[in-house]
């Protein structure tokens, strides 16, 4: 689902939840998200096909993930700028390869819990996606147009977010009940 935005480099912008059977008090997203070991994150999509974690020069912890998003294969390089127990908002400058070669898209991925009642919380998966000077380069180069470019991402997004949300917050919640 597309929204309104002043930012005329926005590819794509989606919005999927799902609720979880778990207390709030019982969920880390920053924990779960930063210690994600490969496998797992490989049964949250049939488009996932790695992961891991690392930290910048400067010490700040990064999720490292690739996957498929449309016809390309990103890797992403999500840094976390917040990594609370309730909230992430991690951002990356990815690498997109496809048959028209290599560029790189600005992602912003926030990961959200939010209490419903004592025994349930709902996970809210946010991606949004935006051009870079080099991505405008690149499709400007191939004869393709910024519209056209972020309605595939928007489609491939929406798609790919629809999926891994549920079984991201299945994941969440079966590490949140180890505790």
């Amino acid at each position: 689902m597309k929204t309104q935005t002043t930012n005329p480099r926005q590819l794509s912008h989606s919005v999927v939840s799902h609720v979880m059977n778990v207390p709030i008090e019982k969920v880390d997203i920053a924990d779960w998200l930063l210690n994600l070991p490969d496998a797992e994150y490989q049964r949250c999509s049939t488009a996932h096909i790695a992961a891991g974690s690392s930290v910048t020069d400067d010490g700040r912890p990064m999720s490292i993930n690739v996957e498929t998003i449309g016809n390309a294969t990103i890797i992403q390089h999500y840094v976390a700028e917040i990594h609370e127990p309730h909230y992430c908002r991690m951002v990356s400058i990815s690498d997109a390869i496809s048959v028209n070669g290599r560029t790189k898209v600005k992602v912003q991925w926030e990961l959200r819990a939010t209490k419903i009642d004592d025994t349930h919380t709902e996970y809210t998966n946010e991606i949004n996606a935006f051009a870079t000077d080099e991505f405008l380069e690149f499709i400007e180069e191939h004869k393709i147009t910024l519209e056209e470019a972020a309605n595939a991402r928007q489609n491939a997004s929406d798609s790919h977010n629809k999926e891994e949300t549920p079984n991201f917050a299945k994941s969440i919640e079966r590490k949140a009940l180890l505790k």
